[in-house]
């Protein structure tokens, strides 16, 4: 079996162990840094994705993917530098001020590094200024916003207008997603799009970036 497909399999059993001995091996082979990141690690990640929104695959299932998904680029990560590869696109990610719920942002945070894109973690209970000074101070092309609650939901909308005050309006798309939010409400506060699931979310947000 070709070594990166042999990657890509791996990864989406979460074998983390088995990870780091092929992604070494690999890179001994002369097989660029770039190569395995795209064909082994993200082309194993994206089948977890999918089968994630299948419901083939559950939470779980995931959280062991995406371990060993970290296990590969930890041994990358010097290469890609010394090779200059750029991420796709860079994302600041949150669950907004008020809320602490961390379950769906995390996974969302995962399938987003599984599409190649730079994540930069917030947190929870982050108010809308520190997403609008993280996207700036990181040129970063998407904002993605959870809430699972009500109460919290409308400070969705103090993002968008931040944005709007700050001038950075028309260079940030804003994703916003949680229990709560529906494409009503989406179209409401003015944002740029809601998903239902982690992996939807990772497909339109690396879509922005095309």
């Amino acid at each position: 079996m070709d070594i990166l497909c042999e990657i890509s399999q791996k990864l989406q059993q979460g074998r983390a162990k088995d990870i780091r001995a092929l992604v070494a091996q690999a890179l001994d082979d002369g097989i660029s840094a770039q190569d395995v990141l795209t064909k082994g690690l993200l082309d194993g990640m994206n089948t977890v994705g999918v089968k994630f929104k299948n419901n083939e695959i559950f939470v779980p299932e995931v959280l062991i993917a995406a371990r060993a998904m970290n296990a590969g680029t930890e041994i990358l990560k010097p290469y890609l530098s010394a090779q200059g590869v750029e991420p796709v696109g860079r994302v600041i990610l949150g669950t907004v001020k008020g809320d602490m719920h961390d379950i769906g942002k995390n996974l969302v945070k995962m399938m987003l590094e599984g599409k190649g894109l730079d994540v930069i973690d917030l947190g929870v209970d982050v108010p809308a200024e520190d997403f609008v000074a993280a996207a700036k101070e990181n040129d970063a092309g998407v904002i993605c916003c959870s809430a699972l609650l009500t109460t919290t939901m409308n400070e969705m909308k103090s993002v968008v207008e931040l944005c709007k005050k700050e001038g950075i309006r028309d260079k940030v798309k804003i994703m916003v997603g949680g229990a709560p939010i529906t494409d009503a409400f989406c179209a409401e506060i003015g944002a740029d799009a809601y998903t239902s699931d982690a992996a939807s979310c990772a497909e339109v947000a690396r879509a922005y970036f095309d």
